[in-house]
């Protein structure tokens, strides 16, 4: 063995032994929190859910921009998730929130009382009670449930996902260039000619396995609604806990004040309305699971690196 890959291979053993001791130190400090409860068994079963694999995807922001007083059309990246993401493969049901109103910890939705099907998402619900039904759930499954981001419903949905770009050159002047893809857009969002919620199933399946989206309810998401002046020389971020308007996605986006239930009512944003608003969650990881996920990529990083290292030492032999 040459002197270059005794020393790398030692490298190797002197970072892998502090990262073992240190998964083991936060197991046992969460349990000793506990963060952790082995032997418990949750009291309500989770939600079944779908688990979109890491990749690159090409995610256009949410936020409204303008230039030169018109609006422009959002920047568009690529982004590298590297964790997987565990989201519901089901909008939440109106039987899933009804548990939640019977224990008195989430408002009654205002939906038609002539469909009675349990297996129809809850719609006539607001962010607040959208909110507060992530926080019974994370109660009574003893697991972590919050709303998705934008880019979680965009990520997760992929090619259910659409993209609200005008396709307007930015430095486009001309106002009937302007109007008329505003009015193509406009088109595309026309109202369905069936608004009524429908059986969870019926508006199929994302190629992710995400079930229903951009049918005829639009969901919640966690996302603030921001607009970016780029004439001005500083852009001021709101804290999103101060925020009283939040992206409610589906066909089109739509921003929507959050103690908004039937979006026919009146939104914030110019054009068709949601036909209807309900929601689906994301299921976070716990911290204990969390220590496991960095031990499993830190464990396949030493062992592409050991691989790495003894394919150096065989060429250097030869």
């Amino acid at each position: 063995m040459t002197r270059h890959a005794r020393t790398e291979t030692v490298s190797i053993i002197s970072i892998a032994i502090p990262l073992a001791l240190l998964a083991v130190l936060s197991g046992a400090v969460a349990t000793e929190a506990g963060f952790v409860r082995f032997g418990q068994r949750a009291s309500l079963p989770s939600p079944q859910t779908v688990t979109i694999s890491p990749r690159t995807f090409a995610y256009r922001e949410a936020t409204e921009y303008f230039k030169g007083g018109l609006e422009i059309d959002a920047p568009k990246r690529d982004v590298k998730v590297e964790t997987p993401l565990e989201i519901m493969k089901f909008q939440t049901s109106r039987a899933e929130y009804r548990r939640c109103v019977d224990e008195g910890f989430c408002a009654a939705a205002e939906f038609e009382e002539g469909l009675s099907h349990d297996d129809v998402p809850v719609t006539g619900v607001s962010y607040d009670d959208a909110v507060h039904y992530a926080a019974w759930l994370s109660t009574r499954t003893g697991e972590d449930w919050r709303l998705p981001t934008d880019f979680d419903l965009a990520y997760a949905a992929d090619d259910r996902f659409p993209d609200d770009a005008l396709g307007v050159a930015a430095d486009d002047k001309n106002p009937a260039t302007r109007w008329l893809a505003d009015y193509e857009r406009e088109a595309r969002r026309s109202a369905s000619t069936d608004p009524r919620p429908q059986p969870k199933g019926s508006f199929g399946m994302s190629e992710t396995g995400l079930m229903d989206f951009a049918g005829n309810i639009w969901e919640w998401t966690s996302t603030c609604n921001k607009r970016i002046d780029l004439d001005k020389a500083v852009v001021v971020e709101q804290d999103p806990k101060d925020c009283g308007i939040m992206i409610a996605s589906g066909r089109h986006r739509s921003p929507m004040s959050t103690f908004v239930r039937n979006p026919k009512g009146g939104g914030c944003s110019v054009g068709s309305p949601p036909d209807n608003l309900g929601f689906r969650l994301v299921h976070r990881p716990t911290f204990f699971q969390s220590i496991k996920d960095f031990g499993r990529r830190a464990t396949l990083d030493i062992l592409a690196s050991i691989t790495s290292a003894q394919t150096v030492r065989s060429n250097d032999e030869s």
